[in-house]
């Protein structure tokens, strides 16, 4: 009884790391600054942990979410990163852009526009609420990092 209980126990140590590797990795970043260099920073991280695990062959999920300042990265007539926004959505499809509806709804009332006459990157999803968003994905298990 007890070597089939190490036994057991020894099988199932061996095979946590494989079942690890498995899993995808899933990272969410957070933006939410109005400077070029913040979302050059959030673009960097994606991109250099895309290919990171790409490289090993493993599977890895990235949003960046966008709420407050940070959804000028995502607004077409603002963002200082649109060029960068279009290579990253060609090239890595497993990077998903989430902007908050809040913070677009806010952005129109100051600026005495609708929310749908804030036209946003074509590649965004827009999401109830940015910070929801980051708390859901910390929830299921989720990497959050604000570079």
């Amino acid at each position: 009884m007890k070597r089939r209980l190490l036994l057991a126990v020894a099988i199932a140590l061996t095979t946590l790391p494989a079942l690890a590797a498995d899993k995808p990795h899933r990272l969410a970043l957070q933006i939410s600054d109005d400077t070029p260099e913040k979302m050059n920073a959030v673009l960097n991280v994606a991109g250099n942990v895309a290919r990171y695990y790409g490289a090993k062959g493993e599977e890895v999920e990235i949003r960046i979410v966008a709420f407050n300042a940070g959804l000028n990265m995502l607004r077409t007539d603002r963002s200082p990163v649109l060029g960068r926004l279009k290579s990253i959505s060609e090239s890595l499809p497993n990077v998903v852009l989430e902007a908050c509806s809040n913070t677009r709804e806010n952005m129109a009332r100051n600026e005495g526009k609708k929310p749908e006459e804030i036209a946003l990157f074509d590649g965004a999803k827009l999401v109830p609420s940015g910070v929801v968003s980051l708390i859901e994905l910390s929830e299921q298990g989720w990497t959050v990092l604000r570079p």
